[in-house]
């Protein structure tokens, strides 16, 4: 279902894309020690972030009449490149690929343990960025749409008797009936039509991966995404620019894929009441003697170089800057003492969602194809395995040449859970999670493609994850917690401890969904903030 293009979104595209003409990004020429203190400026609403939760705020607050700012601490990515592009291909990756490296840093490190994935490459404000905490590493997207920008789009719904064991004190029947339709018909999900499917040179590798998991006595899913599959077929047939069949994906799709800057935030400007900030990065927050708060927002330019430190008030503050972003920006409010009644819960409950990536060599008869679709659309659904539960995508791995690779990306049900503290010598929230904590998601996906492997005489890939493993257990795509819901938060995610503070984002979910989290998320945004405004206590 495809969320329908009204008069509205398309003056909120056509305000999108031209945010900079606008001022939107409000870089300036002086430093940071230059600026003179200046009035704080208000609104009545801030949301922090762009992702899914923020960009449901934003749009639910603007149709409400609620004048809002949206501050994205990445760029509005609508300008092309030299190559004529907004975003580079995976295979060929530039500046516009990470947030201030000077290298890419790709899940895949190496390809017969040659290091001929990762390119050098000059710093920029890239739309991907990988945040490293020794044992564990974050994907996470920068700019305006957030992770939307750079995930492989896969928009399934949770097993309703896991969802109900991960959220006891929220309503199933209000989200199944009501919310997750709601957020799968703004989104743009959509299901791949099974007889091209089936007939397709882009998606044989699937197929492959399928026959093997069948070999084994495992069921296989086919999962809704929000790539737009009709125009996927277009492309394969010569009739639609190439993006999902060109290789992009990691570092953002130029065409087909339904981002959130495409739905939700168009829609959210397309009121009139919402205005959308690049480049700010919050720092800081205050409450407002008046009544609210204070934000400390810094902006920066395309070096990096912090050119502006501002205040902002706002009535309500809304924070969907991500698991990390949020939670960081309230344990520095908590810790510093500028938030002091924040609950102890901050920064406790947070899992990757039992990531864990693993690839395997097939036959050289069967073949995965030189041509594959960058769009995951198939899964082995191995989640009623009592022992060792696991959901596993069956990943596109698009090198332009046959590799006999199957690769995976498992979501497991790993019970252990992270937390975050302040380290008040960096300014910064640091994730302690000890890497034996992977030790239960690693040996559920071993359990799994062991199974396999051995029905169908395979072996692992060895030379793909650097350090010649086979399952890749120190990265992920699904960063969830740190601000858990009915704990640091309510009920309906209002900060324990302030009036008029909220959580809108994944940092909100306890570590683990089982499956890839942001349609869930999208409908826990939209669930809550139908009660936030109906009660904004």
């Amino acid at each position: 279902m495809t969320p329908n293009l009204t008069r509205r979104h398309m003056l909120g595209l056509g305000a999108l894309s031209t945010a900079a003409a606008l001022g939107f990004t409000r870089i300036g020429a002086a430093s940071a020690a230059a600026v003179e203190p200046a009035a704080v400026p208000y609104a009545p609403a801030v949301v922090v972030g762009s992702g899914y939760g923020s960009a449901v705020a934003a749009l639910r607050l603007g149709q409400a009449g609620v004048r809002t700012v949206v501050l994205e601490m990445g760029r509005l990515w609508d300008t092309p490149g030299p190559d004529g592009k907004v975003f580079p291909s995976t295979s060929a990756p530039d500046h516009r690929s990470m947030w201030f490296r000077t290298r890419t840093e790709a899940p895949l490190a190496q390809f017969l343990w040659l290091d001929v994935v990762n390119r050098d490459i000059s710093p920029y404000p890239g739309v991907l960025d990988r945040v490293n905490f020794g044992g564990m590493s974050v994907y996470v997207g920068r700019g305006v749409g957030g992770g939307s920008l750079v995930n492989g789009g896969m928009a399934p719904t949770p097993r309703r008797s896991y969802f109900t064991e991960v959220f006891p004190g929220v309503d199933a029947d209000e989200m199944y009936g009501t919310y997750y339709p709601r957020a799968r018909a703004m989104l743009g999900v959509n299901d791949i039509d099974p007889a091209w499917f089936e007939s397709t040179e882009w998606y044989r590798f699937a197929r492959i991966s399928r026959r093997h998991a069948h070999n084994t006595g495992l069921k296989t899913v086919f999962v809704p995404n929000v790539y737009d599959f009709g125009h996927m077929k277009r492309e394969a047939a010569g009739t639609a620019p190439r993006s999902a069949l060109a290789g992009e994906v990691i570092y953002g799709n130029n065409h087909g894929k339904k981002s959130v800057d495409k739905t939700y935030l168009a829609a959210a400007v397309g009121t009139g009441n919402v205005t959308i900030e690049t480049m700010q990065r919050v720092v800081g927050v205050r409450p407002d003697p008046a009544g609210g708060y204070v934000l400390t927002v810094l902006t920066s330019d395309v070096t990096g170089k912090v050119t502006q430190v501002r205040e902002l008030g706002c009535r309500q503050l809304f924070l969907g800057a991500g698991s990390l972003g949020t939670t960081e920006i309230l344990l520095r409010a908590r810790e510093t003492g500028t938030l002091p009644a924040l609950s102890d819960r901050v920064g406790l409950g947070w899992g990757p969602n039992g990531n864990v990536m693993t690839a395997r060599a097939n036959h050289l008869w069967d073949t995965v194809g030189a041509h594959q679709a960058t769009m995951p659309a198939l899964g082995i659904d191995d989640w009623d395995n009592a022992a060792n539960p696991v959901f596993a995508e069956i990943a596109p791995l698009p090198m332009g040449l046959e590799h006999w690779i199957s690769m995976y990306l498992a979501i497991t049900r790993n019970p252990e859970r992270g937390h975050f503290t302040y380290d008040a010598a960096t300014d910064s929230a640091r994730l302690n999670w000890r890497r034996e904590q992977n030790t239960p998601a690693v040996n559920a996906a071993k359990n799994l493609f062991d199974r396999i492997n051995r029905r169908n005489f395979t072996i692992y890939r060895y030379d793909l994850f650097g350090g010649n493993r086979a399952f890749a257990d120190d990265f992920t795509y699904h960063p969830l917690g740190g601000c858990v819901l009915g704990e640091a938060t309510d009920a309906y995610g209002r900060a324990k401890g302030y009036q008029g503070l909220y959580v809108v984002d994944g940092s909100l979910v306890p570590g683990s969904l089982g499956v890839n989290p942001f349609l869930t998320i999208t409908a826990l945004a939209e669930r809550n903030m139908a009660r936030i405004l109906a009660d904004p206590r």
